[in-house]
């Protein structure tokens, strides 16, 4: 059976984006250090790596794939999301919030989207 081992991103600024994803889940380079093209963050508990790969390409107004982060409960997710931004995350203009969102968009240093999931949300 196959499973999940790394989540590759693309970034400007690897570097940068290493700095930010790490703080963000807690995640530490694989081999130890961070290369300017390519570096793979792994969490200590074991579970699927973030890879970070160095892209010209412009990032996508509506991605495709993007991360979910799970959060406890509302409280968490909002000090999550605080957490994040301080971290160089920044908030996301999205026009497709429903009524009432069980989630925040946000968008890392370089500009990928993600979520912050309240997963106690109805």
């Amino acid at each position: 059976m196959l499973t999940i081992g790394t989540i590759v991103m693309g970034a400007e600024d690897v570097r940068r984006a290493a700095e930010f994803w790490g703080g963000a889940l807690g995640y530490v380079p694989r081999d130890g250090e961070v290369d300017d093209d390519w570096t793979v963050l792994v969490p200590a508990g074991g579970g699927p790596g973030l890879a970070l790969g160095r892209s010209v390409t412009p990032v996508q107004e509506r991605p495709r794939v993007h991360l979910d982060l799970y959060a406890a409960d509302a409280e968490e997710q909002a000090a999550e999301v605080a957490r994040l931004v301080a971290l160089g995350a920044r908030h996301v203009d999205w026009d497709s919030y429903p009524e009432d969102p069980d989630f925040v968009v946000l968008a890392d240093t370089e500009g990928n989207r993600f979520c912050v999931i309240d997963a106690t949300h109805g």
